[in-house]
């Protein structure tokens, strides 16, 4: 009779479940912009001039895009117990989440935060958290090559933290404004941190408390160890 699961794992499965509906509705979100219709949805908060740009549009549609499939592909890895002696599949998608981010999402976040709403509080915060993104998963890509496996998965904790800032930044809009009563601008210059600063700290509380160690105790497919016997022969 298999175990009861843990409250670290019920816990673990149901911030999976919330990450997978939240990918779901995105792709519902970004089917509509693929008829590259200027002035539809978020594209009616900017000017003529900007969706006339063709670098904020290139920029747009590269970051919509390869953001979720970044999003789903990093969901999977953190539930290593899909994978029991799957160390291809999951290898594969880890370099399709990194090459994604420092290729297509990173970069392209940054050239929608030159043209962010709000001002330059907005516009430092989204080029900070593309930057921060970029540098943690390209440490997370690092430390794989070397294979310091623990300090790879805590910088791949990071790294999904700040994927998960749009997240964030939908249910904090949210309760800020319908719990709070904060003013519009008030709740969007703040979630533009908020979203994932506050991500990074609740990723570090989670690293502190084990989070890297446990997933790697579950990855079934993570290369024995080789006994001192057999290093002998």
């Amino acid at each position: 009779m298999p175990a009861a699961p843990t409250f670290p794992r019920t816990l673990q499965l149901l911030a999976g479940a919330l990450v997978a509906a939240f990918a779901g509705l995105m792709a519902t979100k970004v089917w509509p912009y693929l008829s590259f219709e200027p002035g539809i949805h978020f594209l009616t908060t900017k000017s003529e001039t900007t969706n006339a740009n063709g670098l904020f549009r290139v920029g747009f549609y590269v970051h919509i895009t390869s953001s979720l499939w970044v999003l789903a592909a990093g969901l999977v890895q953190f539930f290593p117990r899909w994978f029991p002696g799957r160390a291809t599949l999951h290898r594969n998608l880890g370099k399709l989440y990194v090459a994604s981010i420092l290729v297509l999402a990173a970069p392209s976040g940054l050239i929608l935060a030159a043209y962010a709403n709000g001002g330059l509080v907005a516009k430092v915060g989204f080029t900070l958290q593309c930057v921060v993104w970029w540098l943690s998963t390209w440490q997370a890509y690092r430390l794989a090559r070397q294979r310091r496996w623990e300090e790879h998965t805590a910088w791949m904790i990071r790294s999904f933290a700040i994927t998960l800032a749009a997240l964030s930044l939908r249910a904090e809009s949210y309760l800020l404004y319908y719990l709070f009563g904060t003013k519009p601008i008030e709740t969007y210059l703040t979630v533009t941190w908020l979203s994932w600063t506050g991500n990074l700290v609740l990723a570090e509380v989670l690293i502190q408390a084990g989070a890297a160690r446990r997933l790697l105790r579950g990855a079934r497919f993570a290369a024995p160890k080789v006994s001192a016997e057999a290093v002998a022969a």
